[in-house]
């Protein structure tokens, strides 16, 4: 039977939980980070994307409602990353919106829930069910650290391509670069929160759990893109002889 637990062991578990299953393994991603997907690939990634993270303030506020008075940081945090999703400056849909909007799609196609695949409503629907229903740290550790917590590593790697390949503007690419900042803040307190008040052997074991669950599901969703949209133009083993490629040490 597993043991409770400190907090370097179980930071460490966490961590391994997610570690292998990243969204940057899919190809999706990895065509993204070589400068191999269109502008138009980008805009159907935008349509599907605004369904996940659209009602990421929803997600919170369900786990808001359902977090006890006693974890006053806890809600603290909660309640300051649905205001910086909505009202802290620029809206985040509205920025991701503006980048859609440059791949050549517009804001009626994104926002219309009839353009997302059938794997970005699974991702939506378990998202929902997770802060409906599992208890508030669990909730954290799977929307927070197993999903959040992993946008700055893969925005880094996409986010030099925007601009270096596809020649968008820094008023384009900002919901990037703002998640980059945000999102390891704001996975670092889920971290904290989780790390705090997972104090059972049960509950540090369902939120290593959730995490693994909510990095699959953020590696499916991406793959699901590719699959859907991209593959029939550019097969795998394309991408596969890119990696390869660059896999292979240079020549003296």
């Amino acid at each position: 039977m597993p043991a409770l637990m400190d907090r370097d062991q179980f930071r460490t578990a966490l961590e391994q939980a997610i570690q292998g299953k990243s969204a940057n393994k899919s190809p999706f991603s990895i065509a993204w980070a070589t400068g191999k997907l269109s502008r138009a690939h980008l805009a159907r990634w935008a349509e599907n994307h605004y369904h996940y993270v659209g009602p990421f303030a929803d997600y919170l506020a369900y786990i808001y409602a359902r977090t006890p008075d006693t974890m006053t940081e806890a809600k603290d945090f909660l309640l300051s990353n649905m205001y910086e999703e909505e009202i802290g400056g620029d809206r985040h849909t509205d920025l991701l919106i503006r980048f859609a909007e440059a791949c050549g799609t517009t804001r009626a196609r994104v926002t219309d829930p009839d353009n997302m695949s059938a794997t970005t409503r699974g991702l939506q629907s378990w998202c929902y069910a997770v802060a409906m229903r599992e208890d508030p740290v669990v909730a954290v550790a799977g929307l927070v650290v197993g999903l959040e917590s992993q946008v700055p590593s893969i925005y880094r790697k996409q986010t030099p391509t925007l601009r270096e390949k596809y020649k968008f503007t820094d008023e384009e690419v900002e919901f990037f670069d703002l998640h980059i900042v945000s999102d390891e803040i704001h996975g670092e307190r889920g971290y904290q929160i989780v790390l705090q008040h997972a104090n059972t052997v049960e509950l540090q074991q369902r939120c290593l759990k959730i995490c693994e669950v909510g990095a699959q599901m953020r590696l499916l969703y991406t793959t699901a893109l590719y699959n859907d949209y991209v593959a029939q133009e550019l097969p795998l083993s394309e991408l596969v002889a890119t990696e390869t490629k660059k896999a292979e040490p240079a020549l003296a």
